[in-house]
């Protein structure tokens, strides 16, 4: 099967503070968070080696990103992923906010 005709969908899954995307319904990615009041800190980024190279992980976080704005919050970068996209891709630029050492630390005490 091409990769074009693979279906390629994002969720946002609320009960494990993540997004997936699925091909074909099988995960292949997922973007956790933990949510911060109105901010959605995102800690970890992941591609299954098996969807490595198809562009996944670019498409996961800008469906991830667009529904933080939809959902009226706002995104804090934790992830290298998440901050790097958001650097090559200046439209969420105005509902992105700093990572802090407050946000670290924040983080950490709801990690573990």
């Amino acid at each position: 099967m091409s990769e074009s005709s693979t279906a390629k969908v994002v969720e946002r899954v609320d009960a494990d503070s993540r997004y997936e995307i699925l091909v074909d319904g099988r995960r292949a990615g997922l973007t956790a968070y933990r949510d911060q009041g109105t901010r959605r800190v995102f800690f970890h980024t992941e591609i299954d080696e098996a969807f490595a190279g198809q562009g996944l992980g670019l498409q996961l976080v800008r469906e991830a990103l667009a529904d933080v704005r939809a959902s009226g919050m706002r995104i804090v970068p934790v992830c290298p992923y998440v901050a790097k996209f958001l650097k090559r891709h200046d439209e969420f630029a105005d509902i992105t906010d700093p990572v802090t050492p407050e946000v670290l630390r924040w983080l950490k005490a709801r990690l573990g």
